[in-house]
């Protein structure tokens, strides 16, 4: 089935909501993507697209037609929303081909000024500053303002992980804890000397920044979390905010990119939250054993069977990290065997997971 057929079809309605998964890695390019009609506004989170890691058995021609047909379709649904929203600065959650798509909108986005790594605190700049000369016809003025930031070790906020016994893993553990610990007060200090990106009312643009805050739109409300780390604890990939969509007792969940959750503290939030949708980045599988370790891996499988056997939830999507690996539903088939609702974007559309695709074509004659 050609693929803008399979989205003239396919969406979940719950109530007055209407909810599309637009595209993720399971449809062939990095992404993880939701347009979600409230009926008092139309918004969309995180319209970015990357190409496949270099590793990932396509054609460098097969990648970029992936690639080409996801930017198009998130070129589609941003013109589409009143409301763009921006968890993190990686280039598969923001739409930064042509700054035009962004006329007239609303964008809530993470503070780039603080609870971010230098990386993306970079890409946040050059993001907004050309932002500015697109839509407003001026450069960016930076706030020349220091700040003292008053922040507790965010160990102290991970009760479950940071008390768990790994066992032999223990001193390891510790060791990279307390290293951790360090690079992130060393980033206090930079957010406290670094100019701040500021937030934007114009004509053309309004720019605010939503760390652990509460917006209402009409019947409308979306919470964004405070930032979480990006993987394990002390990820140097940064922090993300998670969104909360909330009408007529109706809740969605995007988890942004919390790669599992790895983290205890964070599963048991989700649960906590208890959506009436969930989508989930799933652990960096295909990272195994070099960017992610096996104590990490069970970390999070575990914690993945945890959500999907307490959480209520009428649809839950699994994709965008986990589903680069051709091997993912081997190596969570506990996860997926525990409820059927368990879906990625591409097989939530009619179509097998790209990966999958793939992984059965390779193996299937052994």
């Amino acid at each position: 089935m050609a693929l803008n057929m399979v989205f003239k079809s396919r969406k979940i309605k719950l109530g007055s909501l209407e909810i599309i998964p637009v595209w993720s890695d399971s449809m062939g390019a990095k992404s993880f993507s939701v347009f979600i009609n409230t009926g008092d506004l139309k918004i969309i989170i995180d319209p970015g697209a990357s190409i496949m890691q270099s590793s990932f058995p396509l054609s460098d021609e097969e990648k970029f037609s992936y690639l080409e047909r996801a930017n198009r379709f998130l070129s589609r649904f941003i013109g589409k929303s009143d409301l763009i929203i921006i968890t993190h600065y990686h280039y598969d959650h923001f739409y930064h081909r042509d700054l035009s798509v962004y006329r007239g909108k609303i964008l809530l986005a993470k503070d780039p000024n603080r609870y971010i790594n230098e990386s993306q605190r970079d890409r946040a700049l050059e993001f907004f500053s050309s932002l500015a000369i697109a839509l407003m016809k001026r450069g960016l003025d930076l706030l020349d303002r220091k700040e003292s930031f008053r922040v507790t070790d965010p160990l102290s906020e991970l009760t479950i992980a940071s008390t768990r016994d790994f066992g032999d893993y223990n001193s390891r553990r510790k060791e990279l804890l307390e290293k951790g610990k360090r690079w992130f007060f060393s980033l206090v200090q930079k957010w406290s000397n670094w100019k701040k990106i500021p937030e934007v009312e114009h004509e053309d643009i309004m720019v605010k920044f939503i760390d652990n805050k509460s917006l209402r739109f009409g019947d409308t409300v979306i919470r964004f979390y405070k930032p979480l780390f990006h993987g394990i604890e002390f990820s140097r990939l940064g922090w993300v905010v998670p969104v909360i969509i909330e009408k007529e007792g109706i809740k969605i969940l995007y988890t942004s990119d919390i790669n599992g959750p790895i983290i205890e503290d964070y599963a048991e939030w989700i649960i906590r939250e208890d959506p009436d949708v969930l989508f989930l980045d799933g652990p960096a599988t295909y990272m195994i054993p070099y960017m992610m370790n096996m104590i990490n891996f069970r970390r999070a499988k575990s914690n993945l069977i945890n959500i999907v056997t307490r959480v209520k939830s009428k649809y839950i999507f699994l994709d965008h990290h986990v589903t680069r690996d051709l091997r993912y539903r081997a190596r969570l088939k506990e996860v997926f065997s525990k409820r059927k609702q368990v879906l990625s974007f591409a097989e939530f559309h009619g179509m097998k997971a790209i990966a999958q695709k793939l992984y059965e074509e390779r193996y299937s004659k052994r």
